[in-house]
């Protein structure tokens, strides 16, 4: 899995298509990300004792990575992502529109 916390992804399809955010957490077991901003449930909170009213809170939930692709902040568009060994031996992600490279 290509993506990372912390990138900025673009969703390209379901309910949220067209929206960007930045990935919070990464599960690459599940092959899912979950994005800030996109995939948003509520979910209702029973009363309790420190919370006697209850109440209902929004949260993020997972997201298939196949659904999100990096955006390139250069082309302003999505883009797919690739590896590349420099000369020194390290090896870096670059985005395959633009040629720029990740860190």
């Amino acid at each position: 899995m290509k993506i990372k916390t912390g990138d900025k992804v673009i969703v390209i399809s379901g309910k949220d298509k067209g929206k960007t955010g930045v990935v919070q957490k990464a599960y690459p077991k599940l092959n899912k990300v979950v994005v800030e901003g996109v995939n948003v449930h509520k979910k209702h909170m029973k009363p309790t004792q420190q919370n006697p009213e209850g109440s209902i809170q929004e949260v993020y939930a997972p997201l298939n990575v196949s659904k999100v692709m990096y955006y390139d902040a250069k082309t302003k568009k999505g883009t797919r992502l690739g590896y590349k060994v420099n000369k020194d031996g390290t090896k870096v992600r670059i985005a395959k529109k633009s040629g720029t490279e990740i860190k």
